[in-house]
């Protein structure tokens, strides 16, 4: 794997790269354990959460040797994991674990327990886990060491990843392609606001032995930072698409800005519709293309993402989500053009609420970016209530990663593609600024219509005028093409913009969302 994809990684922990072929293992049979085993369940997690929140925060990044703070790149690169060393190899197991070592990035130690028969056994550093060629010594490391997190694998394909989890809360997983793309993080905090974030971290995992033949993982974690802690439950169920059933409690300390549940994390540099950034020689270049939402009200909505010229977040008002998500539509490889990375095969992931969440809002940040490697886009779900300090918190969720969102609306088209450009008449002069907008719409029932159906576009806009409108037949797709022109008024402030297609009183399509920030009056040439 080239070092671009090895970056782009890294980069969803909130740091320049993610070195893969350091991704570090050991075994239970060849570990060193620590301590004695202890009871452990998920309520004891809870409590232990709980007790933590009444104490002050206590960090523990950089408690590591100087060998490890200060590796170069390369030599952490050549820390390189003992396939033999896997957990549950020999104990006939579909099911193999992974360590991942500590230094370079990863500075806070993380402890990671196994779970057999309700008792937690700490598994110590033991050095003959990995094998080394750097040049700078790596020294004496203690058993206590810690790790930087651990990658699963699955016995369809012991030889690429199922799940990983490493670096602050972050975690991915991988569908039929076995291609990994945007991340999922434990917690959100104060995204996008006038204060720096907070990234909370998970500092121990509890791996539950995996029964024989069973094709279920569970994974414990306990999160902590300086306003909260909590208690994950993570259920994982490989397949065409990697579902992950999640709980957790959370029990913050004190009052938080802008908490972020199911919190979604990607990269989108450039597409159809954003093309702003046209130097690299791929027409596109994303991980997901648009944040797709089943409102509570039964709504299917879809916002194509773009990459802005300053920082956006957009706020989807809601009362009990059906779900949402960050999606990779467009799987046709001529639109990427890469064969290093395949941005044609990236899963897309789906958050669905398992229970009511009240009140709230969806919320999408996107961030400028002129790096394909550093993740720009955040979609969550921020409670309207905020999360009382000194309580328990909880919520529970399902992601689903793969090729496909698990649900999509069944009567209606869904959107294809969005394209933007200047506007007005083709052959015609001119007479002011004007932006075209062009989004394809197929599924649903917009091929089974008549040629003579009377396929309507309902459009509205927040400001400006709508003009040219159109909506028809596109046979490329067995779907239509919705054109029209938006010409803004003097402001430079954003314009949201809603279309979806009608027959007679009948939507036949899912509603296309857009926010739209005109040019400075100064810069808005006609040609």
């Amino acid at each position: 794997m080239d070092r671009r994809t090895v970056m782009k990684m890294l980069a969803a922990a909130g740091v320049q790269g993610l070195p893969l072929s350091a991704l570090l293992n050991s075994s239970l049979a060849n570990a060193r354990p620590i301590g004695e085993p202890q009871a452990f369940s998920y309520a004891w997690l809870k409590g232990r959460a709980r007790e933590l929140a009444a104490k002050p925060f206590e960090s523990h990044e950089g408690e590591l040797p100087r060998s490890l703070k200060n590796i170069s790149w390369d030599d952490y690169q050549a820390i390189q994991f003992r396939p033999e060393k896997s957990l549950w190899q020999d104990e006939g197991s579909a099911f193999r674990a992974q360590l991942f070592h500590l230094g370079l990035f990863f500075k806070t130690p993380v402890h990671i327990y196994e779970v057999t028969d309700g008792k937690a056994q700490e598994l110590g550093y033991d050095p003959s886990y990995f094998s080394y060629s750097g040049k700078q010594p790596l020294g004496e490391l203690p058993e206590d060491l810690g790790f930087a997190g651990f990658r699963i694998q699955f016995h369809t394909n012991f030889k690429l990843d199922l799940a990983a989890f490493q670096g602050a809360s972050y975690f991915r997983a991988v569908g039929k392609d076995m291609q990994y793309g945007m991340s999922a993080r434990g917690l959100a905090i104060d995204t996008a606001t006038d204060h720096d974030e907070e990234f909370p971290k998970f500092t121990a995992f509890w791996l539950e032995r995996p029964k024989p033949n069973s094709t279920k993982l569970t994974v414990y974690a306990l999160l902590d930072s300086p306003s909260t802690t909590g208690a994950y439950v993570f259920d994982l169920y490989p397949g065409r698409n990697m579902v992950m059933d999640i709980g957790c409690a959370l029990y913050p300390r004190k009052h938080i800005e802008r908490v972020g549940i199911a919190p979604l994390t990607s990269m989108y540099q450039v597409g159809e519709n954003s093309q702003r950034m046209d130097y690299d020689w791929r027409p596109e270049i994303h991980d997901s293309d648009g944040l797709a939402m089943h409102s509570g009200a039964g709504e299917w909505i879809w916002r194509p993402l773009v990459n802005p010229r300053g920082i956006r977040v957009n706020t989807f008002v809601d009362k009990n989500p059906r779900g949402f998500g960050l999606l990779q539509r467009d799987r046709d490889f001529d639109h990427y053009q890469d064969d290093g990375v395949f941005y044609d095969k990236r899963p897309s992931v789906w958050v669905e609420p398992k229970e009511d969440w009240g009140k709230g809002s969806i919320m999408l940040v996107e961030i400028p970016t002129v790096d394909e490697t550093f993740d720009n886009i955040v979609a969550f779900w921020n409670p309207e209530k905020p999360l009382a300090p000194n309580q328990e918190h909880l919520f529970s969720y399902r992601l689903n990663w793969g090729e496909q969102a698990p649900v999509k609306p069944y009567e209606l088209a869904t959107v294809r593609a969005t394209r933007t450009g200047l506007g007005g008449v083709v052959g015609q002069k001119r007479e002011y600024f004007s932006w075209r907008f062009a989004v394809d719409f197929a599924g649903g029932m917009l091929d089974m219509l008549g040629e003579n159906a009377k396929v309507v576009p309902v459009i509205t806009s927040s400001r400006g005028r709508i003009e040219i409108t159109s909506a028809r037949p596109l046979h490329e797709i067995n779907g239509y093409r919705a054109m029209f022109d938006l010409v803004p008024d003097d402001s430079e402030e954003p314009i949201d913009l809603r279309l979806y297609l009608k027959l007679d009183d009948q939507p036949l399509t899912e509603t296309w969302v857009y926010q739209y920030t005109p040019p400075p009056k100064d810069q808005r040439k006609i040609y």
